[in-house]
C-alpha cells in the first residue's frame, strides 16, 4: 500500500499493484517517492513512474483489484 497525506490532512492509501510499474516493486523501491509538480504528482525516480495525486483520490488506476 501507498499512504499519501493531503493538504487537509486526510489520508489516503491505494494498493501499489494497480500500477504497472509499482506493481513488481519492493517496499524500498516504493518508499523512494517524491513530491513533484507543486505537491500534485507522485515520482518514483528509480521506477521510473509518475502518478497523479488527482487521480488517485479520484481512484482512476491503471490495473483492475487483484482478487
Amino acid at each position: 500500500m501507498v499512504y499519501v497525506e493531503l493538504t487537509d490532512q486526510r489520508i489516503i492509501g491505494f494498493p501499489a499493484n494497480r500500477f504497472r510499474r509499482l506493481k513488481e516493486a519492493s517496499e524500498v523501491e516504493l518508499a523512494k517517492v517524491r513530491l513533484e509538480v507543486g505537491g500534485t504528482a507522485l515520482r518514483w525516480e528509480s521506477l521510473d513512474e509518475d502518478i497523479s495525486v488527482e487521480g488517485v483520490v479520484a481512484g482512476r488506476f491503471q490495473l483492475p483489484p487483484t482478487p
